[in-house]
């Protein structure tokens, strides 16, 4: 069951018809096709489907990552179609967090460092103790110091973690959060991140392949060639 009446709240996502195309010598290559989904405030849900079906592209696009190429792009209550690089990137660093597959993290910087970076380049002078009370929830607060050369696949992730929660952002994104973690590693990171968004009351899209953890979402959209198909 839902935790969250999404039938009573203006969606934070609302894509309309978006495509996406890279260019190519032989001409347009189209990822997505006329794709629309839409996401409530506090909903989290998993988006499935196979290896090329566009799923990593959705998570660009509603990140501010990639801009669209046609179709309708609102983000908490921003238009994406329209806006410049620079918006995109103020939006994200303010509301958005992004937990990607291979993590991320900066090799040079220590946990607390990488954890406070979104912070740090909003300028907030609290950076630092707020990036150490989120470590600390997510079992890190005895790793601080550490390098991700000294931490494990499913530490790395839950530094990425506490990255994405750390600004409070409105809205995550997780692309195969657990994809690069063993089975039970996998599970315990999953239940770090659920018990977040659950927490903060932040919005999550997660991209999946994991039937079990699809199942713990809210709903389930499933894509295909670039558009939605259930």
């Amino acid at each position: 069951m839902s935790h969250v009446d999404a039938t009573m709240s203006t969606p934070i996502v609302a894509l309309e018809n978006a495509q996406l195309s890279y260019p190519t010598p032989d001409g347009e290559v189209p990822v997505l096709r006329g794709l629309g989904i839409t996401v409530s405030p506090g909903e989290i849900v998993a988006v499935t489907g196979p290896s090329g079906s566009g799923k990593s592209s959705l998570i660009a696009i509603i990140g501010g990552l990639e801009q669209a190429t046609g179709g309708a792009i609102n983000v908490l209550g921003h238009d994406l179609t329209a806006a410049s690089e620079a918006e995109r990137t103020a939006l994200r660093r303010r509301d958005i967090g992004i937990v990607f597959q291979s993590y991320h993290l900066v090799p040079a910087m220590t946990a607390l460092q990488n954890a406070a970076l979104p912070l740090m380049l909003a300028g907030e002078t609290n950076a630092t103790a707020k990036a150490s009370a989120m470590l600390d929830r997510v079992g890190l607060g005895h790793r601080l110091t550490h390098r991700p050369s000294a931490l494990s696949g499913g530490e790395q992730q839950r530094v990425a973690i506490a990255r994405a929660f750390v600004a409070e952002p409105k809205l995550v994104l997780a692309d195969e959060p657990t994809g690069n973690l063993d089975r039970e590693t996998g599970i315990e990171v999953a239940e770090t991140m659920f018990k977040l968004v659950r927490e903060t009351g932040a919005a999550m899209l997660m991209v999946t392949h994991d039937p079990d953890m699809a199942s713990r979402c809210d709903r389930t959209v499933a894509i295909d060639g670039g558009r939605v198909i259930g």
